[in-house]
């Protein structure tokens, strides 16, 4: 008779947001092997990218990760301003920085929240979810929609941000950290709670070097890597924050990093929200959104009449030109990458001229974190794979692109 046997897990199971199947080789309750099965789901996204132009291909990003959809455009408009070598307005990098870290909050709100259901937990995320519908209705006075907004814009941003939108933002950051203390007086020293991932998926440095993981989950084994601070991008260089480090490695370590960074993008927000408030309330030439389009059609279309009061037909013609032709790419390899709420979310691009993508590679945090689950599980109960799963913080839309 056999010791073990092979269990299928999924692909749809509550613990999982997207669709994974798992098979898992197990000896009584005991984990002895798990191999993750993707492609349940697959798009071929970055194939779809390469066939679009640049502005067409900004809504795949939306729906990469569509837990933090703007994180994913930024990574994006990067890559593509690298290319393009055009500037930023200040405004600008203000505003990606706040949309960055409230796309965070809304991120690790989903996911721990959810990862306190798996386990057993349904009073946090009955709070939670409570908290998310107050910040998706700023965030869609911010971006216009709730999700997928494509809001971001190579050089700027699709539009201002009011007066209004900022302050009410402003307010409910300052209600929110009485939240988080509600959550962390709940979960922390909840017996069940900690007893549940306490010591479960515990991972250490060498290893999670070694399976390519970034953001929480390498930061709750000690590695101080924030891309916000080592490698900073939009306007991080300018506010002021520190990186959410653990060190026990375990499934209760990603839990209290996430936590500790809502916290700090709470801080992050409220000094940005300052800052573009001062810029707003100044009339500098830095305050505009974009000037990307005027430097785009000097470039390649029919230079635009500076008579703002008629339109003429060659304005017509060159809008017409801008959003259906798309623009040209210079030639060149780039890779650039953004500390995103789940890691290290990179893309490169090559490109040989012209209007299209010869390449576009996507470097998917939640993909890396998957492959550590074998890791993390062996040896652990059957129950405990949820833990780790939920821990992760895997989303398949990036996963399986």
């Amino acid at each position: 008779m056999k010791s073990h046997f092979i269990l299928n897990f999924g692909p749809q199971h509550p613990a999982a947001h997207g669709v994974l199947r798992l098979l898992l080789e197990i000896s009584g309750e005991k984990i002895r092997f798990v191999d993750p099965h993707i492609g349940f789901l697959h798009r071929g996204t970055e194939k779809l990218i390469e066939n679009k132009t640049i502005l067409q291909s900004i809504p795949y990003f939306d729906r990469l990760d569509y837990v933090s959809t703007l994180a994913q455009e930024h990574s994006f408009i990067l890559a593509v301003e690298s290319l393009l070598n055009i500037p930023v307005s200040i405004k600008s990098l203000y505003l990606r920085t706040l949309l960055d870290e409230v796309t965070r909050i809304l991120n690790h709100l989903m996911c721990i929240t959810t990862h306190a259901l798996d386990v057993g937990a349904i009073t946090p995320f009955l709070w939670g979810f409570e908290e998310r519908e107050k910040l998706l209705s700023i965030y869609e006075l911010l971006t216009g929609a709730r999700m997928h907004s494509v809001y971001y814009r190579v050089s700027g941003l699709n539009a201002n941000i009011a007066h209004s939108t900022l302050h009410s933002l402003q307010e409910f950051m300052f209600t929110f950290l009485t939240y988080l203390n509600s959550l962390e007086d709940f979960l922390s020293v909840n017996s069940i709670w900690t007893s549940r991932l306490s010591m479960v998926g515990v991972l250490n440095k060498r290893s999670a070097l070694a399976l390519g993981c970034s953001g929480p989950v390498a930061r709750s084994c000690g590695l101080p890597w924030d891309l916000r601070k080592t490698q900073p991008y939009a306007a991080y260089s300018g506010v002021s924050f520190n990186v959410a480090v653990s060190h026990s490695g375990d499934c209760y370590a990603r839990y209290l990093v996430r936590m500790q960074e809502m916290r700090e993008s709470v801080s992050i927000v409220n000094n940005c929200i300052d800052l573009l408030l001062t810029l707003q309330n100044s009339n500098q030439k830095t305050t505009s959104i974009s000037g990307f389009r005027r430097y785009i059609f000097e470039k390649d279309f029919i230079k635009p009449s500076k008579n703002k009061t008629k339109l003429y037909m060659e304005d017509l013609i060159s809008h017409f030109k801008f959003y259906s032709n798309g623009f040209n790419v210079p030639k060149g390899l780039v890779y650039s990458s953004i500390e995103a709420p789940k890691g290290e979310m990179g893309v490169l691009l090559d490109s040989l001229g012209g209007v299209n993508l010869n390449r576009c590679k996507i470097r998917s945090p939640a993909f890396y974190h998957l492959q550590s689950l074998d890791y993390l599980s062996r040896g652990h109960l059957l129950a405990d794979v949820v833990t780790n799963i939920g821990s992760l913080d895997i989303v398949f839309g990036e996963v399986d692109r």
